[in-house]
């Protein structure tokens, strides 16, 4: 159901629906049919789409150069409640109109942060009653929730890595305050993005200390959760920089490392972004591939930077081929464990008109969905899987499956390498892989 305020903000604009690629409407999904199975799934349960409240309802295309240049029509009262509650309508209707089932949330986006930390708290509970209402009356849920612990000025030199005690209990009370906020909504999952969790001079850091009050910190939001009932799993949003010099999730590996060091990898799984993958000098799929290896894949933000810039440009993703690897990754992984598909993307400075934000969207859920189609026919239609698996069949047999299973000494090893002599080459056909995607794309 389309569910809207008071007044409609995307006048024209009904419910988006699946119409097939040879469709001329553009406010029409031409791959994603919400209900086609793919994999023993239907594609709503694989995605779990879900909006970024922060990008779609909060950002006004402001940059380091100028100011913001979309004037959205929910932003235009002065007071703080009725300005969220409108935002909230617009949320929801967005929501509706797009068919999502989920959206995601900073808590300073549902509602202006004020003055205190008290003001805030019983702003928050205003705004979370009203939502309230709205995801009973939609059945939209949400995905995941979190706090910005990055933006207010205070949090210059880090949240829970900050030097000042004082700072990181600030911070402490706004991850509560801002669990408590996600627990209420139902929330599935909660997401810790350590925005300032890092250093901008090693002369003035203590690397030790500051790990060591990240994870305190991160242990306590747990065990308060779960003291709550909080069943979800906690997500850690590896980036490796900007705004800081260097972040202490730089990326998947180190995240699982920090995570495993401190003994939280049983409750926290890894959120991993598209735009903070190729930050990292990794592409998307090697992130993937990192975290599922570990059994820790949780969930997506679905973005995509952009070659010439070398900053977080959050563009929607279009790169088919990108996708695709990305859905074989998922695929084989079985699965995202608890997340889903959030767009943290924004449209272009440049994009005013509010039927961008739907054309945005539509893109992005295309490109996810044209890409489940093509990862399946590749798995269930290729040489793919045979092929790299006969890659390493040498392992399958004999002194190779012993060596795998740790039944070898490293005497025996050196002397069957002596035994074999000069060995062939071996092609790893990465060019006919290659083309395998290109096949079925």
């Amino acid at each position: 159901m389309i569910l809207t305020g008071d007044k409609e903000y995307y006048k024209g604009i009904g419910a988006i629906s699946y119409e097939g690629r040879e469709s001329d409407n553009p406010f029409s999904f031409k791959y994603y049919n919400p209900e086609q199975i793919v994999m023993g799934k239907t594609m709503r349960e694989h995605f779990k789409f879900a909006i970024a409240y922060w990008h779609s309802l909060c950002g006004q295309g402001s940059d380091p150069f100028g100011p913001g240049t979309q004037q959205f029509p929910w932003d235009q009262s002065s007071d703080p409640i009725r300005r969220a509650r409108d935002k909230a309508d617009a949320a929801f209707e967005l929501i509706t109109k797009l068919g999502f089932d989920y959206f995601c949330f900073h808590d300073v986006d549902l509602v202006d942060e004020a003055q205190t930390l008290g003001e805030t708290e019983k702003r928050l509970h205003k705004i979370a009653s009203y939502i309230s209402e709205k995801k009973n009356e939609s059945g939209v849920k949400v995905l995941w929730g979190t706090a910005n612990c990055f933006s207010n000025p205070i949090y210059m030199n880090g949240a829970a890595t900050n030097p000042e005690f004082s700072v990181v209990a600030r911070a402490g009370a706004q991850i509560k305050m801002a669990l408590d906020l996600t627990i209420s909504l139902e929330g599935e999952n909660y997401v810790f993005w350590g925005g300032r969790e890092g250093y901008m001079s090693l002369l003035n850091t203590d690397i030790g200390k500051e790990l060591d009050h990240m994870a305190q910190i991160l242990s306590m939001a747990r065990d308060y959760a779960r003291k709550q009932g909080f069943k979800g799993t906690f997500f850690i949003e590896p980036k490796p920089m900007e705004p800081m010099k260097h972040q202490y999730d730089f990326d998947a590996a180190t995240a699982i490392g920090f995570l495993k060091e401190y003994g939280l990898e049983k409750d926290f799984k890894l959120n991993i972004e598209v735009n903070h993958a190729t930050l990292a000098q990794h592409s998307f799929e090697h992130e993937l591939a990192i975290a599922a290896n570990a059994g820790m894949l949780g969930s997506i933000d679905a973005n995509r930077g952009d070659n010439q810039n070398g900053w977080d440009t959050d563009q929607f993703p279009v790169n088919i081929y990108e996708i695709t690897e990305a859905m074989l990754v998922l695929l084989q992984a079985g699965g995202l464990k608890g997340g889903g598909i959030n767009f943290d993307a924004k449209i272009r400075r440049n994009s005013t008109d509010l039927e961008d934000i739907f054309h945005a969207h539509i893109g992005g859920v295309d490109t996810f969905a044209r890409a489940l189609i093509t990862a399946e026919k590749i798995l269930t239609s290729s040489e793919l899987i045979s092929l790299r698996k006969k890659r390493y069949s040498s392992f399958d047999t004999e002194d190779g499956k012993k060596f795998e299973n740790g039944d070898m000494t490293l005497q025996a090893l050196s002397e069957i390498a002596f035994k074999n002599g000069t060995l062939e080459r071996k092609s790893g056909k990465q060019e006919l892989f290659e083309n395998i995607i290109n096949q079925f794309i």
